[in-house]
C-alpha cells in the first residue's frame, strides 16, 4: 500500500536517543532515531542484535522512556502508556491459570469495559484469529502457534490504531510461523482485521519484505536508522519472485555494509569509557570458529561466492545467525561481503583447502594480527611473569567497554584463542594459560576428556 503525505500520522518519532546504565557506565541503545507511522501502512523494523528493536518498540509502546527526543501519538506527547497501541510478545505471555478467553479479556478489563461487552467483544476476536472452540482451554492445552493467536486475539480486541509485534513468530517453527504469517496478510487484505496500521521487529529479512510496505534498516551499537525500503509489491507477496528475491538481496547487502569502519572514521563510541587496551573498541564477532569453517567450506564448494540469502537458507539461518559469522570472516580476511553476496578470498580458499594442523596456525596468525581482543590477551601473557592471567581481570576490563556483552566477548576470545592454541584457559582456576605454562598440559587434557 502506498502512503501519501495526506495519511493521518498516528506515532511520530523525534531524534530519540535511550542510554542505560551499566557495570561500565552508561551504554547507547538508540542514537538520535526519527521515524513517521501513518494510518494504513505497516512497517517493519529489521536489524541485527544490538540495533535497539525492542527498546524502541518499547519506547513507542510508552513502556519505557526515551533517554532524549520524544515519541509522540496523534501529536500528543507520551508520558505514559501509549493508548493508541497493543503490543503482541515474542513469549506469548499469557497466565496460564486463566483460560483462552479470561486472557483475551484481561485488556478490555484494564480498560473499565462491563462484563457482558467484553465477552461479546472477546468471542469476536477468538473467532476472527481462528480459535472458535478453544475459549475454555488453557495455554498448557495449547500448541506455540495457538497461544500466539491468543496473545494476537487479546491485542486486537482492544482495536488498537497501531499493532506493535515484538518478533511475534520468531518462538514458532517454521512452518506453523509462515501459517500465521499468511493468515494476517489475508486478514488485513480482506478487512478482518480490526486494525489496518503496524510496527513489526523482526530480524527475519523475508519476513519483513512479506509483511511490510516499509522496512527501516537499523544499524547496531547504537541503534539507528541507516537505511528505508519501500515495498511496493502486491499482497500476498511471491517469495520467489524476482522482485521480492532483489528486496531481500538489498537488505542483505544494506546489513552488511562496514559500520564499524564508519565508527572509526568519525571516532564514535558505543560507551563513555575510554578504551582500555589496543583497539578494544571493535568487538570480536560472536561467532564459534566451527562456523567460520563451515562457511568457508560452503563457499569454496560453490565456487567461491554465494549469495547471502542462499547460504541463510542453505543453513536455515536468521540474520543474527548468519551475519556474525559473515563479519567474522571478514575480519580475518578469509572472505568479503560484495553487496548481496559473499566471495571467499585467497586466504579463505587456503584455509578451507587446509588440513586441521594448518587451519589451526593460519587462525592463530589472523586472530592476532586481525583480532583486537585476542591479541591483547596474547599481549598481556606474554608481558606477565607468570604466563597466566585471571579470566575474572579481563571480564573487568571488558565491561567498562561492553557492560552485559562483555561475557560474550570473552567467551569468543577463549574460544578464538584455543582453537589457535594461542592460550589455554583452565576453568577451575579461571585463568588463561601460555600454552607453555605448567598447567595448560592439565587443563587442555580437562577439557578434551570432557569434549570426548
Amino acid at each position: 500500500m502506498s502512503m501519501t503525505a495526506t495519511a493521518t500520522e498516528l506515532i511520530t518519532v523525534a531524534n530519540v536517543s535511550k542510554s542505560f546504565a551499566t557495570d561500565g557506565g552508561e551504554k547507547t541503545v538508540l542514537s538520535d532515531i526519527s521515524l513517521t507511522i501513518r494510518e494504513g501502512e505497516i512497517v517493519a523494523l529489521l536489524g541485527r542484535s544490538g540495533s535497539g528493536k525492542s527498546t524502541l518498540l518499547r519506547c513507542i509502546a510508552g513502556l519505557i522512556g526515551p533517554t532524549a527526543g520524544r515519541v509522540a501519538y496523534r501529536g500528543t506527547r507520551l508520558n505514559g502508556a501509549n493508548p493508541g497501541t497493543a503490543l503482541v510478545f515474542q513469549s506469548f505471555a499469557l497466565l496460564p491459570w486463566f483460560t483462552v478467553l479470561e486472557n483475551v479479556e484481561l485488556g478490555l478489563e484494564a480498560k473499565g469495559v462491563k462484563p457482558a461487552e467484553r465477552r461479546e467483544r472477546a468471542l469476536r476476536a477468538i473467532d476472527v484469529i481462528g480459535l472458535d472452540g478453544f475459549e475454555s482451554a488453557y495455554p498448557k492445552e495449547l500448541s506455540g502457534g495457538m497461544r500466539q493467536r491468543v496473545g494476537f486475539a487479546r491485542a486486537l480486541v482492544v482495536e488498537p490504531d497501531v499493532l506493535l509485534m515484538d518478533e511475534p513468530f520468531s518462538a514458532l517453527d517454521v512452518l506453523t510461523s509462515e501459517n500465521l504469517r499468511s493468515e494476517l496478510v489475508r486478514m488485513w487484505a480482506d478487512g478482518s482485521m480490526p486494525t489496518k496500521t503496524a510496527l513489526i521487529v523482526t530480524h527475519n529479512i523475508e519476513e519483513a519484505i512479506q509483511l511490510a510496505d516499509r522496512v527501516l534498516v537499523l544499524d547496531s551499537n547504537p541503534g539507528r536508522i541507516k537505511a528505508e525500503l519501500a515495498v511496493g509489491l502486491p499482497k500476498p507477496r511471491d517469495r520467489r519472485s524476482p522482485e521480492f528475491e532483489a528486496l531481500v538481496d538489498e537488505v542483505y547487502g544494506i546489513l552488511t555494509g562496514q559500520k564499524a569502519e564508519a565508527r572509526r572514521t568519525t571516532g564514535e563510541s558505543t560507551t563513555t569509557t575510554a578504551p582500555s587496551g589496543p583497539g578494544l573498541e571493535t568487538p570480536l564477532p560472536t561467532a564459534s570458529t566451527g562456523a567460520i569453517g563451515g562457511l568457508l567450506e560452503l563457499l569454496a564448494a560453490h565456487g567461491g561466492t554465494e549469495g547471502l540469502a542462499e547460504i541463510a537458507d542453505e543453513l536455515r539461518y536468521e540474520i543474527d545467525d548468519l551475519l556474525p559469522v559473515v563479519d567474522a570472516a571478514n575480519l580475518l580476511n578469509l572472505a568479503r561481503p560484495q553487496g548481496p553476496d559473499l566471495r571467499i578470498t585467497e586466504q579463505g580458499r587456503r584455509y578451507a583447502a587446509s588440513d586441521l594442523l594448518r587451519a589451526k596456525e593460519q587462525f592463530a596468525t589472523l586472530a592476532v594480527e586481525a583480532a583486537p581482543l585476542v591479541r591483547h590477551i596474547v599481549r598481556a601473557l606474554r608481558h606477565s611473569d607468570s604466563g597466566s592471567l585471571r579470566a575474572d581481570d579481563v571480564l573487568t576490563e571488558l565491561k567498562a567497554l561492553y557492560g552485559d556483552e562483555a561475557e560474550q566477548q570473552l567467551d569468543t576470545a577463549i574460544d578464538w584463542g584455543r582453537y589457535g592454541e594461542l592460550y589455554e584457559f583452565d576453568s577451575d582456576s579461571d585463568r588463561l594459560l601460555l600454552p607453555t605454562h605448567p598447567d595448560a598440559a592439565a587443563g587442555a587434557d580437562h577439557r578434551d576428556a570432557h569434549e570426548g
